[in-house]
C-alpha cells in the first residue's frame, strides 16, 4: 500500500474514534444530569404526571360486581420529586417508570424505565413489578409477584412513596 492510502485510513479511524467518543460523553451526561434533550422532553420532565390513554391491561379472570364503597379514589405521591402528585383512579391501569409514555412519569434515578404498574382487579388496587432493576416495594417487604395494595400503605420505588387515597 502506498503511504497515502494508509494515511487515509489513518485519518478515517480517528475519526470514528472520535464520534464514538463524542457520542459516549453525550450518553453520559444525559445519564448523569438527566437534562431532557429537547423542548417536548423537558415539558414533559417539568409535567411529571400526566393522564395518558394507557395501553389495554392484559385480560384478567372474571370479575364479580365489586364493592366499591371502601376502594381507593386516588393515588398520591408522598415522597420524591414529584410530593402532592394526585391522580384519580379508574378503572384504567395505571403504569409508573422513567418512560415519557407513563401513567406516572418519574424523574428518579433509581426509576426503570417501566417499572410498575397498578391495576384495579375485584374491587382492590394491585402493584406488580415490571422486572425493575431496584425493585417496588410495598410497605417495606419487596413485590415479587403481585399483591394488593391497601389504602394508606407506602408503595415506593426509588425516592418516590405511593399511596392509595380515598
Amino acid at each position: 500500500m502506498n503511504p497515502l492510502t494508509l494515511d487515509l485510513i489513518k485519518l478515517a479511524f480517528l475519526a470514528v474514534l472520535w464520534l464514538f467518543v463524542i457520542a459516549a460523553v453525550g450518553v453520559v451526561r444525559t445519564d448523569l444530569f438527566d437534562q431532557p434533550t429537547s423542548a417536548r422532553k423537558q415539558r414533559r420532565a417539568s409535567h411529571g404526571a400526566r393522564r395518558a390513554p394507557a395501553p389495554p391491561a392484559p385480560a384478567m379472570p372474571a370479575r364479580s360486581a365489586p364493592s366499591r364503597r371502601g376502594s381507593a379514589r386516588q393515588l398520591v405521591v408522598t415522597g420524591g420529586s414529584l410530593t402532592g402528585t394526585t391522580i384519580t383512579l379508574a378503572d384504567q391501569q395505571i403504569t409508573i417508570g422513567r418512560a415519557p409514555d407513563a401513567t406516572l412519569v418519574l424523574t428518579d434515578d433509581y426509576a426503570s424505565t417501566r417499572h410498575a404498574r397498578l391495576y384495579p382487579q375485584n374491587g382492590e388496587w394491585i402493584v406488580e413489578d415490571l422486572g425493575s432493576t431496584n425493585g417496588t416495594y410495598l410497605d417495606r417487604q419487596k413485590v415479587t409477584q403481585p399483591m394488593q395494595v391497601p389504602v394508606g400503605v407506602p408503595v415506593r420505588i426509588g425516592k418516590t412513596v405511593l399511596e392509595l387515597r380515598r
